[in-house]
């Protein structure tokens, strides 16, 4: 088993390719009546510390969520890409293991910091999954998934 490519795209939980799949632009901005993000601002904060480990100096550091809904929905389709794209150089990194052993800061390695990633990423699924639940718009189709 490739540990990175399990955590950051097929293992423990549904491939992140389809809970991310199917979803309009209106389902992704809804924010249900107490939840605190939408399911955009769930990826979108999530893609943005994905990012600052995986490609440092990508992602200006500021706010930990969104300004701003998408207004269109290739703005959505856009994300799910970087975050796709992002989570496969994260299980890449497995093919270099002299760059995870390198520490990114005192005491940390890279392949800490991806720990910490993967993680983190696991906790916004679950709140996109619970999301997308609570909007009607679970479980995504098998066609969903392109």
């Amino acid at each position: 088993m490739r540990i990175l490519e399990h955590l950051f795209l097929v293992g423990e939980f549904a491939e992140r390719a389809r809970l991310l799949s199917g979803l309009t632009l209106d389902q992704v901005t809804l924010r249900p009546k107490g939840a605190s993000h939408s399911i955009y601002d769930e990826l979108w904060h999530l893609v943005g510390y994905q990012q600052s480990i995986i490609a440092p100096g990508s992602v200006a550091p500021g706010d930990l969520y969104p300004t701003a809904a998408p207004e269109h929905e290739d703005e959505w389709h856009q994300l799910v890409l970087v975050f796709l794209t992002g989570a496969r150089a994260a299980a890449d990194l497995e093919k270099a293991p002299e760059r995870l052993v390198a520490e990114v800061q005192p005491g940390v390695t890279l392949a800490d910091e991806l720990n910490c990633v993967a993680v983190h990423n696991a906790y916004h699924f679950g709140k996109i999954v619970a999301l997308r639940q609570r909007i009607g718009a679970w479980p995504p189709t098998a066609s969903d998934v392109s």
